[in-house]
């Protein structure tokens, strides 16, 4: 029983019920063939859920075999090991220990500091029982503003009896689909406002007027201009909202306000902007938050833009689809009624409390969906599995933290001639393993927000950190919701991989190059960053070329071979999967030479280096066998 809670709890379909049925398969018929407490499917033809086509050339179950036994003792040595060479360098007792202790907290385990020098986790971390209390009061306070206008009256569809009831069915349930989304704006709107506020205080002002001039674009231009028109004006955006440090009341003021003769005095020139300044909320810095918004600004005005093209009459007609059963796929491509592209549903939806500090990242089109009919996906039981999940990130991050102090150590850069190639190399593994931690506990903190409001985002980590070895697979699960996000709105209207030969793939290649710089901008505009966007472009090159010198075709024959060399390759990406990530956001070029020096600057790093990809080559074999397994279950998640 203990095993089966366990399975239950660590359940894709537990995570997101995406993963678990195709995207183009109706929830709730889907769903129906799911058993969350085996999380198996049951009654399908061959492990395929309903709207699946069959998984071919899936191999047997290798998971009771010698070579797995062997790879399972490597695990049982090599596990331990890594967690012990970075627990080692943290102690006291280290010779670098000095330098790095200023960065050291105090911390709630007995005994030990906590590292809390990152600044982005500490200021989420400091804030957790407000947000936790948050995310429990808005959906009670949504449940008591129905209860006092009775939503469940008009809102609920109940079918009338007999033929009269048959012919009315239809107009009543898109009635209440209208009341549903009507009374869960008429909610998202103020207290939005009042969220808006306490944020950022009177900045919220600054917001708004991006938001109408965003909303002026769409409504106002030619449609031909609307496109490059919201992309200029969103890039613009990010890149004003870094120069001018989120626009300071004080310096809009100083252009059109004389200062005070008193202040003159002073040597310090004041006008009224320095009081609007002084009360910016919780969160002064508001533009460090923005990019997200900024997605919703751009996704609103290109749904709408494409909308206009479906005026003459509506696809869930055309295809003769139940509005309330529609597949993911449908419920982000087909358009919004045009009545639907108001400014208050696009405030609402721009602004919607659980997703506005850091998403997921819903479309317009979604969110409008399923406002008017709540997702099947959403269960008491799985929310509350997802909540479990959410907690146990929760306390591994706690533990890390106060066990490990890598993030303290990188900061204070101390002489890396006192760590061995193992210990330098499981700092910097460590590194990117809080670097994952620091994004996924706030992306499942706000996603469990939005599933207990009745939204259901899709879940923005597919995979452990560790459990990735292709670096195009690795962006689908790394921020999905983005990734998503990128493909709809930027990567195939460039036109994607969909031309053949070799111009096909080197337009794919600039397409990548195009995408991966604006993720890169997006995330802050810094040169470590491009950086780290450009490498990923160049690091994708030798995959696009094993794959054409390799075909899967060629070896159909010879699995075992195949899976030998996938597994050389796969070790090669990880490795630049790590560089590239160290670069971006961890170390910089300057820091991961540092690192690299350290390591292989001598034999007995050489020959750590060599066993390292050894190991890798191990853990990739057992990656292969996670996809194989869930293939043989009818699950094809491409990542």
């Amino acid at each position: 029983m203990p095993l089966q809670e366990l399975r239950r709890l660590f359940a894709l379909e537990t995570l997101d019920t995406r993963f678990f049925i195709p995207a183009t398969a109706p929830p709730k018929d889907a769903l129906e063939l799911a058993d969350l407490s085996t999380a198996k499917p049951k009654s399908r033809q061959e492990g395929q859920v309903k709207g699946k086509e069959t998984i071919g050339n899936v191999q047997p179950s290798r998971w009771n075999s010698p070579e797995f036994y062997f790879y399972y003792l490597i695990h049982i040595i090599c596990v331990p090991l890594m967690f012990k060479a970075v627990h080692d360098v943290s102690q006291e007792s280290h010779p670098n220990y000095s330098k790095f202790s200023h960065l050291l907290s105090g911390g709630w385990i007995p005994g030990r500091k906590v590292d809390n020098s990152d600044a982005q986790y500490a200021g989420f971390r400091q804030n957790v029982p407000y947000l936790l209390l948050l995310v429990v009061i808005h959906p009670l306070l949504r449940k008591a503003y129905d209860g006092f206008w009775r939503a469940g009256t008009y809102t609920n569809v109940r079918p009338n009896a007999g033929l009269e009831g048959h012919l009315t069915q239809g107009l009543t349930a898109a009635s209440a689909a209208e009341a549903r989304m009507e009374q869960r704006i008429s909610f998202d709107v103020p207290f939005s406002v009042i969220f808006l506020a306490a944020l950022h205080g009177f900045s919220a002002f600054k917001i708004i007027t991006i938001l109408y001039l965003n909303y002026a674009i769409a409504k106002k231009l030619p449609r031909n201009y609307i496109p490059a028109a919201t992309w200029i004006f969103n890039v613009s955006i990010l890149f004003a909202n870094e120069l001018c440090r989120g626009y300071s009341y004080a310096s809009i003021f100083s252009f059109v306000l004389p200062s005070s003769p008193a202040s003159e005095k002073q040597g310090m020139p004041r006008n009224v902007g320095h009081t609007l300044d002084n009360y910016g909320g919780l969160i002064p810095r508001w533009e460090v938050l923005f990019n997200f918004t900024v997605l919703r600004l751009i996704s609103f005005n290109l749904d709408y833009y494409w909308s206009l093209n479906s005026r003459a009459g509506s696809p869930i007609e055309k295809k003769q689809l139940d509005p309330s059963n529609l597949s993911e796929r449908d419920r982000v491509s087909i358009p919004a009624k045009s009545t639907d592209f108001s400014f208050r549903n696009y405030f609402a939806y721009t602004m919607y409390s659980p997703l506005y500090l850091a998403g997921p990242i819903v479309t317009f089109n979604d969110y409008l969906s399923q406002l008017r009919y709540k997702p099947y996906s959403i269960t008491p039981k799985r929310t509350l599995l997802y909540a479990t999940r959410f907690l146990l990130c929760l306390l591994t991050m706690e533990v890390m933290i106060h066990y490990m102090y890598m993030v303290a150590i990188f900061k204070a850069q101390p002489d890396w001639t006192q760590y061995t190639p193992a210990q330098l190399s499981m700092l910097g593994y460590f590194n990117l393993k809080h670097i994952w931690l620091k994004l996924l506990i706030p992306w499942r903190l706000f996603r469990l927000w939005a599933l207990l409001d009745g939204i259901d985002p899709p879940e923005n980590m597919v995979r452990c950190m560790s459990d990735n070895y292709s670096v195009t697979q690795f962006w689908r699960g790394w921020h999905r919701s983005f990734n998503k996000w990128t493909l709809r709105y930027l990567y195939i209207p460039l036109g994607g991989s969909a031309m053949p030969g070799v111009w096909g793939k080197a337009r794919a290649i600039l397409n990548y190059l195009a995408v991966f710089t604006f993720i890169a901008i997006w995330h802050d505009i810094q040169l470590r960053l491009l950086m780290w966007g450009w490498l990923i472009t160049v690091f994708v090159l030798p995959e696009i070329i094993a794959s054409a010198v390799f075909p899967a075709p060629k070896f159909k024959d010879r699995p075992n071979v195949y899976r030998v060399l996938c597994g050389v390759g796969a070790v090669a990406e990880i490795l630049l999967l790590m560089v590239a990530n160290l670069v971006g956001f961890a170390l910089g070029m300057d820091g991961l030479k540092g690192l690299v020096a350290g390591i292989m600057g001598s034999w007995t790093g050489l020959m750590f280096f060599w066993g390292a990809c050894g190991a890798l080559f191990v853990g990739v074999q057992v990656m292969f066998e996670v996809r194989e397994a869930e293939r043989r279950r009818g699950i094809n998640m491409k990542c």
